[in-house]
């Protein structure tokens, strides 16, 4: 269960498969993942931990909310 904050990008990447998405795929410059017709970017993991303002746009456009996540 992952809480709302920083998370690695493996973290993120496991969570995200809990909550229904395929991926990640190679894309050009990011890699993505589907669920339904969904496609999110997700960013390389460089740096290695998602900051909590780059988790929170993701999560919007997952069309994931925040109480969802924490339950995951």
């Amino acid at each position: 269960m992952p809480y709302f904050g920083t998370i690695s990008w493996r973290d993120l990447i496991k969570a995200l498969q809990m909550a229904g998405f395929e991926g990640p795929y190679a894309g050009k410059r990011h890699p993505y993942m589907i669920r339904g017709s969904t496609k999110l970017i997700v960013p390389n993991p460089h740096k290695g931990v998602i900051g909590v303002d780059l988790l929170h746009r993701l999560l919007r456009q997952a069309e994931i909310s925040r109480e969802d996540w924490e339950k995951l």
